[in-house]
């Protein structure tokens, strides 16, 4: 392990040789953690290396006893049994699920299961000015009595990082932070970090936006199946992407994606005219009269800000799963199809994985031969019976040809990183042979290995004469893997690029215009 540069700052926390079990998988192995105080530490590691793992044991949801090793924090040994045990330290978590419950006021969810009481009853007075003052801290203007279900992911992350101030916070874990946001929502969320590192505020980051770490992060520890490889100082160790990569991997990552001479046939499918309404807002237009194609064999980009209406036009197309329908037509091979629902849209051969897995993509309390199957049973059943040999068989082999990490498909897919959950939700799909697959956000809170194995299988795909979409929040990943582009502003096609012609200025140009140029 690459020792940092001594500093004058104190170690704040240190975990000791860290070592955790599940059945059939040994997650963590004599993992060791040095962060010191006043320090933005990222942990880095592909998906299923342990990062998540390893701070659920440091913020109690893996209690002591659990695991084996130390974790000693401000210069004491610690046996954290809960996650209020850790609290109350100062050790406030942010999972990548962020725990607050729609239905609630900003204020009820800042001080759920903390509320301020007076006389025995609480007062809410009190919790919506200490509301107005932690909102401000992290820039959020918002009424303290908003719903959190009426702001979006950004500010919902705002709200879980003022929740954590309101703690009095000393060490605040990110896992994932800046997953789910856009571009600006991301770089927002940065500078906000870096602001508590100027108020003494330590923190631990998790992420696989490589390019967001080597900005803010003063030191960074690297995982790697269950171990941990090296901690590097940023700054003095002259730490980019490139090097972040190769601790990651084990090995230099010679491009970020795989060779692919595109094959590209005739017309797949076609969407004409397509218009759909908000499914509450009866006024208010989500799709609006878009067009478009994807031919056979090739890989179509949508790129758009947050909201822009890229899902909305993918999952209305994708048998009228979102919206009101209110004109438009699709086409297959020539041939006009008439989706009314989820099944019709798989059995004319469409498939969609969506940019929600944990809601939308999986039922988390089954098993991974269960899902992988799910969305095409029909072919493993005889009767109405299911034949339990064929789905083992069948869900076996997109394992190994996914490279899924799992001790069995037998296990629970709640139980896998986001990452093997995406694989999973890939193979349910795959497995329904469609002609045209739909992925959004495909590569969402995956590591940068992952990302090019599933590169790879989307090329695939392409070349077995499929038609991809890819919807995506990274403009890179839209530039590196589609054949052509279009752009999305306020439910209206902007405009479409061919791959060549294609530049992150030129998209962003015509992400943010109302002007249509298609």
């Amino acid at each position: 392990m690459t020792s940092l540069n001594t500093q004058s700052e104190p170690v704040l926390l240190e975990m000791r040789s860290i070592t955790k079990e599940f059945p059939g998988v040994k997650a963590l192995s004599d993992v060791n953690l040095v962060v010191k105080a006043g320090e933005i530490h990222a942990i880095c590691g592909e998906n299923g290396a342990g990062k998540s793992t390893l701070m659920k044991v440091l913020s109690g949801v893996y209690p002591y006893g659990s695991y084996n090793g130390d974790i000693v924090y401000q210069n004491e040994v610690q046996q954290f049994k809960d996650i209020r045990a850790s609290e109350h330290a100062g050790i406030v978590i942010i999972h990548q699920e962020l725990a607050l419950i729609p239905e609630l006021s900003i204020t009820e969810n800042i001080f759920l299961g903390n509320e301020p009481v007076k006389r025995g009853v609480i007062d809410w007075a009190e919790a919506r000015t200490r509301s107005r003052e932690l909102l401000a801290r992290v820039g959020l203007r918002e009424d303290p009595d908003t719903p959190i279900k009426e702001i979006g992911v950004g500010k919902q992350q705002l709200v879980e990082i003022a929740k954590a101030l309101n703690k009095s916070v000393k060490l605040l874990i990110l896992d994932e932070p800046t997953a789910a946001l856009n571009e600006s929502d991301s770089q927002h969320l940065l500078d906000l970090i870096l602001g508590l590192k100027g108020r003494g505020i330590t923190s631990i980051i998790i992420s696989h936006k490589l390019n967001e770490i080597e900005q803010i992060a003063d030191s960074i520890t690297i995982i790697r199946d269950g171990k941990s490889i090296e901690t590097l100082n940023v700054k003095a160790d002259g730490v980019d992407e490139d090097r972040i990569i190769k601790g990651m991997v084990g090995r230099t990552l010679e491009s970020r994606f795989p060779d692919h001479e595109p094959k590209i046939g005739e017309v797949l499918f076609e969407v004409k005219g397509w218009t759909v309404g908000h499914p509450q807002v009866q006024d208010r237009l989500v799709c609006k009269g878009s067009n478009f194609f994807v031919r056979r064999g090739e890989i179509v980009g949508f790129a758009g800000l947050m909201g822009a209406g890229r899902t909305e036009l993918a999952r209305s197309v994708f048998g009228r799963s979102y919206g009101r329908y209110i004109s438009g037509q699709i086409y297959k091979n020539g041939k006009e199809l008439h989706l009314k629902n989820v099944k019709q849209a798989i059995d004319a051969g469409l498939g969609y994985v969506t940019e929600d897995r944990k809601s939308l993509g999986l039922n988390l309390l089954d098993d991974i031969k269960t899902t992988t199957v799910s969305a095409a049973l029909k072919k493993i059943t005889k009767g109405l019976v299911v034949d339990a040999n064929k789905e083992f068989t069948v869900a076996e082999q997109y394992r190994k040809s996914l490279r899924t990490k799992t001790p069995s498909v037998e296990e629970g897919v709640a139980k896998l990183s986001g990452g093997n959950q995406q694989k999973v939700v890939l193979a349910k799909w795959m497995f329904t042979d469609p002609d045209l697959l739909i992925l959004d956000e495909p590569t969402r809170g995956i590591d940068v290995g992952a990302k090019y194995e599933i590169y790879g299988i989307i090329q695939q795909l392409a070349n077995q004469g499929k038609g991809v979409i890819v919807i995506s929040s990274e403009l890179p990943e839209l530039l590196g893997l589609s054949d052509r582009i279009y752009t999305i502003f306020e439910g209206s096609i902007t405009g479409v690029l061919n791959k060549d012609d294609a530049s992150q200025e030129s998209l962003m140009k015509l992400m943010t215009s109302a002007r249509k140029t298609a």
